[in-house]
């Protein structure tokens, strides 16, 4: 397994107004391995992930300091948003697929960067699709609408539509929390065959999630990151108390 470094933050702080929602994060995280933030609703997790693609430069009256680097590349202010946003795909908690057919909401990115082609297009379509594990489900309904795909097959189209702009990392937020256990599992082993190409980033408050499909795990609590570790390790020795107490279930 590679141990190259894809995700480094340095000395990482940001707030919302005078609020502080992250507080000195340091942290390095390996290409190529599925890394879990786990934690509290408003511990900061969510907030650190959309740091990774300046999502919250959407959000007004938030600043930050500190460093984030991207393969060694610093995506501060002098970063093109854009291109940066195209290397770093994002898959939300609710699945926001676009009232338009299968094949076009897997060609948007493609098509929004520059690749017209049907013939090229057709070939990513069908090789997004693939390595979301959706094209045995779908290949028949390509130009029906996506909206009468079922939530589970839905999310996958989102990771397919994610996958289209060939990206090097994929953060997901929550993805699973609203879908049922089958379909849970489905994403779950996709991202498992997913790590092999891509380095993963996942939210989530369900544990055994985490432990299930994670090769690292970092647990916040009030915007600080107060334990990081081989996931194995982080469930069965936690060094933090507060770690500890939230796993096992006796947080709070």
């Amino acid at each position: 397994m590679s141990q190259e470094i894809c995700i480094r933050t340095e000395n990482l702080n940001l707030f919302y107004g005078a609020f502080q929602a992250l507080k000195n994060i340091n942290m390095d995280i390996c290409g190529r391995e599925i890394t879990a933030f786990i934690g509290p609703s408003g511990c900061g997790k969510t907030t650190l992930l959309r740091c990774f693609n300046r999502m919250n430069d959407l959000v007004e009256g938030c600043r930050s300091d500190g460093k984030i680097y991207i393969k060694g590349r610093d995506i501060g202010a002098d970063t093109d948003v854009n291109a940066l946003r195209r290397e770093v795909g994002m898959v939300f908690q609710k699945s926001n697929v676009f009232p338009m057919s299968v094949y076009d909401n897997v060609a948007y990115g493609p098509r929004t960067h520059g690749t017209k082609k049907g013939r090229l297009l057709d070939g990513i379509v069908l090789e997004s699709l693939k390595k979301a594990g959706l094209w045995d489900e779908v290949k028949d309904r390509l130009n029906k609408s996506a909206l009468g795909l079922s939530g589970g097959q839905q999310q996958r189209l989102c990771i397919a539509r994610a996958l289209a702009v060939e990206p090097e990392i994929l953060l997901m937020d929550e993805p699973t929390s609203v879908l049922d256990p089958i379909s849970t599992g489905k994403i779950e082993e996709l991202c498992g065959e997913l790590k092999k190409r891509y380095t993963i980033v996942i939210v989530t408050h369900n544990m055994q999630q985490a432990a299930r499909i994670s090769d690292k795990t970092a647990f916040f609590l009030l915007g600080e990151m107060l334990e990081y570790g081989a996931t194995k390790d982080v469930f069965s020795d936690p060094k933090n108390e507060k770690c500890e107490r939230y796993i096992t279930g006796r947080f709070g």
